[in-house]
């Protein structure tokens, strides 16, 4: 049992690094560009993997329109303004702000879903919306930055997306989703590289292999380590490793790029995973749990 939580523990490490990783990457590439290449490498494993597994099915006509907002919302949309956030935001205070993204699924999911929302829920949202408040304030006046808007969107439409999944996995594998929203996200970026100038464009090798390599592992093979080893402990506890990842972000943050860590980041992040602990452990988000956590890329 001891190797499956270190499985778990390995994708967490290797998703709170993705913070350092995507602010080392806005240096060298421009946030349209970065999220069109990412996800094109992202599209070319999946697309390899869908047909090892044969797990390419096809999308009944019904669907395609709860598909399209998938792939335009928890792809397009998200992938680009996470790196737009990197370019401004700090890599800590983004992961604690995608932290929250389990209570907004919850919140979300009592408006569409009809799911019950418990006092429990509401005392860990406002334990973590303090914290949310010590991490953008940082012990100062309040000053909210475009970075922190675009982090905010990002952790909305992983959210949304979901949601949406929920609907979607009561017909398909995970995996066709997930092929499917790509490309859907990836084809919709596409057209907007025109506006991108190439002179910001790095021809190092070095943020390419950076790129290339991050796209895959974090998206493609952590996501399919993740799926599998929640079969074995169960997506309860496996969602307990991923409260581990705003300090992951803050612990590899200061090795690489050496950000000071502040008390009111550390105090603010505990609360946040405090809220989210509370919040999440609420019998009537199970199933919207499960899908958060299995869908974690």
């Amino acid at each position: 049992m001891v190797k499956f939580y270190l499985f778990l523990l390995i994708c967490v490490i290797c998703w709170g690094s993705n913070f350092v990783f995507g602010a080392i990457l806005v240096k060298a590439f421009p946030p349209m560009f970065l999220a069109v290449f990412r996800l094109f490498f992202i599209v070319l494993f999946m697309m390899i993997y869908a047909v090892m597994v044969n797990k390419w099915r096809k999308i009944h006509k019904k669907d395609w329109f709860l598909m399209f907002l998938l792939g335009l919302i928890g792809t397009c949309i998200n992938q680009w303004s996470f790196y737009a956030a990197l370019e401004t935001a700090h890599p800590t205070t983004s992961a604690l702000i995608l932290a929250l993204a389990p209570i907004t699924t919850a919140l979300l999911a009592s408006i569409f879903l009809k799911e019950r929302i418990t006092k429990q829920f509401c005392i860990g949202s406002i334990v973590a919306l303090i914290g949310v408040f010590l991490v953008i304030t940082n012990g100062k006046e309040l000053n909210v930055s475009i970075g922190l808007i675009w982090i905010f969107i990002t952790m909305l439409t992983f959210a949304i997306s979901i949601i949406m999944i929920k609907k979607l996995t009561e017909k398909y594998h995970s995996i066709t989703i997930s092929l499917y929203s790509n490309i859907i996200g990836f084809g919709s970026l596409v057209p907007f590289l025109a506006t991108e100038k190439t002179s910001k464009i790095s021809m190092d090798i070095y943020p390419w292999i950076l790129l290339i390599v991050t796209a895959i592992l974090m998206h493609g093979i952590c996501t399919l380590i993740w799926n599998h080893q929640i079969q074995v402990v169960g997506a309860s506890k496996a969602a307990m490793f991923l409260n581990l990842e705003p300090f992951i972000a803050m612990l590899v943050g200061l090795i690489i790029l050496k950000n000071n860590v502040t008390i009111s980041q550390l105090s603010g992040g505990l609360l946040i995973i405090i809220g989210v602990i509370l919040s999440t452990s609420m019998k009537m988000k199970k199933e919207v749990g499960e899908q958060l956590y299995s869908q974690k890329s």
